[in-house]
């Protein structure tokens, strides 16, 4: 039986959860906001920000407004409602039809190549970008396309593995701290282990496996830890693995998501889903983004830990772009802007908030959480809570063992992580993985989960329906 959570647990766990719901919610901010000057206005599009309102983002918004001084030009950041596919739309119909005056757009880093290759963002000049030497490589890759620079990385992203150190402990595992890295086969014997003590009747691990894009992310996770260097595509967006590959990849994703490992829900679980069934106490591992870590750590302390994933992570976030629809005059404006919202203090203070630095700088900091000096809201010990209601303490940076959240965890994983396809036409190769891999997720032991060899063949025949080469 699952463990009941005290109230004040619940309430913290609710408010993340309900923050991983927040790209599927509805708001106003898709509307343009007043402005008399329109020759000074510089139009931020954005989706929501995970810190909450008045979060990070509109902070540092606020910071670099007020260095402009009363004749300068102003900033304002419209959020847009909605799902990431949602927001995608919205954001290629208005660039496409001029409906919305938008300078920066703040794209998820698969989209950079559609936006780019649709003319839709500039390239830029080295003015939007302050030390670039400094901007994780793995990272600042996502924000070219066929050789040219057409974004700056804001905030990045790679899944990490979270675990509770107490029902290892209680399952009599003697080694409970997991961050110098964990094998699946090292996993699946911790999780049998757990499993056949009476105090843990769970189903070992969770993660996001419903038909939207954290299937994706799995599976690009899956194939590139089986065949090391796959990439569905090359640098020019055509077609590039083989079905021998897909049909390595494939089984492993199978065998990684198999009853009795994985949690008979993740099947069906999004973010939201796959926090909750971690939260009580369904799973003793769990795969999911840096910035449930605050939240999760003050609500279990010391029985929490975070460690890699085993084999590869795959690298989510978000680049700032300017649009090609701005005049000459506010483009510069606006590459000016994006290189005070990427340089390396930013970066500190976005790091601060629980979003995952761009920059190697950002953790170089020792033995305390990195120094955030343009936000005074995350400039000392407090992180803004989820909701933007009051506030959370920042876990410390190093756990018992010596290990550091971020220079030993986070920091390794953003440089090791794999990307997703880069192509102009993501959001066909996403469809067509979501769909294609469902024959995987049957539900009742083995029985309906397709096999592999065959999945991966009709992969690869859609795939090279959609793609170039």
């Amino acid at each position: 039986m699952a463990r009941r959570l005290p109230g004040a647990v619940l309430a913290a766990l609710s408010a993340l959860v309900l923050l991983s719901l927040a790209a599927c919610t509805d708001g106003d901010g898709a509307r343009q906001p007043p402005d008399a000057d329109d020759r000074r206005r510089i139009v931020v599009a954005s989706g929501q920000d995970v810190t909450g309102k008045n979060g990070i983002r509109q902070q540092l918004i606020d910071v670099w407004n007020a260095d402009q001084g009363p004749q300068g030009y102003v900033a304002r950041l419209v959020e847009l409602p909605g799902s990431a596919d949602q927001q995608r739309s919205q954001l290629l119909g208005a660039l496409q039809s001029g409906s919305a005056e938008y300078d920066v757009v703040n794209l998820d880093v698969t989209w950079v190549p559609e936006f780019a290759e649709a003319g839709l963002i500039r390239p830029l000049t080295d003015a939007a970008v302050k030390s670039p030497e400094d901007i994780i490589r793995s990272v600042d890759k996502t924000s070219f396309w066929k050789g040219k620079r057409y974004a700056v990385p804001f905030n990045s992203d790679a899944g990490l593995l979270y675990y509770r150190k107490d029902h290892l402990g209680d399952a009599g595992v003697f080694e409970t701290d997991l961050s110098g890295g964990v094998t699946w086969d090292e996993l699946r014997e911790q999780i049998d282990a757990v499993k056949s003590d009476s105090g843990h009747g769970n189903e070992g691990w969770s993660t996001q496996l419903a038909p939207y894009e954290g299937r994706t992310v799995n599976a690009i996770e899956a194939f590139t830890s089986a065949v090391p260097g796959l990439r569905l595509t090359d640098g020019e967006g055509e077609y590039a693995a083989t079905v021998e590959q897909l049909t390595a990849g494939v089984a492993e994703l199978r065998e990684r998501t198999a009853p009795p490992y994985t949690l008979d829900d993740a099947s069906e679980s999004r973010e939201a889903e796959s926090l909750s069934a971690f939260a009580e106490g369904r799973t003793t591992f769990l795969r999911h983004w840096p910035y449930v870590y605050p939240t999760l750590h003050e609500t279990y302390g010391e029985k929490l830990g975070v460690a890699r994933l085993p084999g590869k992570a795959v690298l989510g976030g978000q680049n700032l772009a300017v649009t090609s629809s701005a005049s000459e005059r506010r483009a510069a404006k606006a590459a000016e802007l994006i290189a005070f919202l990427t340089d390396p203090d930013s970066e500190r203070c976005l790091l601060r908030a629980g979003f995952a630095a761009t920059r190697v700088s950002a953790y170089q900091e020792p033995d305390v959480a990195p120094r955030c000096r343009h936000a005074q809201a995350y400039a000392e010990t407090p992180s803004a809570s989820p909701t933007g209601e009051g506030t959370l303490q920042s876990p410390p940076d190093q756990n018992a063992e010596g290990v550091s959240f971020s220079r030993d965890i986070l920091l390794p994983a953003l440089r090791e992580g794999v990307h997703r396809p880069r192509t102009p036409l993501y959001g066909a190769v996403t469809h067509t993985l979501i769909t294609e891999l469902d024959p995987l997720f049957g539900r009742s032991g083995g029985e309906g989960r397709a096999d592999a060899a065959e999945v991966a063949e009709n992969l690869d025949e859609e795939l090279r329906k959609i793609l170039p080469g």
